[in-house]
């Protein structure tokens, strides 16, 4: 758990956003990744971001969304 309130910058800030998308890039959704490390799901999303993740579509392999026509 990273703790929140806690302000991570530098070096272990790129770990972590590194290690995020590692585990974003094999499946894992922002919710569950925010969870595992006990940070919102707005910190994971930017971490994510800065790290150059490519993001996927809302709604993952359960969604009930209707898809285009």
């Amino acid at each position: 758990m990273l703790g929140i309130r806690v302000h991570i910058k530098g070096p272990a800030r790129h770990k972590i956003a590194a290690e995020l998308k590692k585990a974003y890039d094999k499946g894992a959704s922002i919710r569950t990744l925010a969870h595992g490390c006990g940070r919102s799901y707005g910190f994971v999303h930017r971490l994510l971001t800065e790290a150059g993740t490519t993001m996927r579509t809302p709604g993952g392999p359960n969604s009930t969304r209707r898809t285009a026509r």
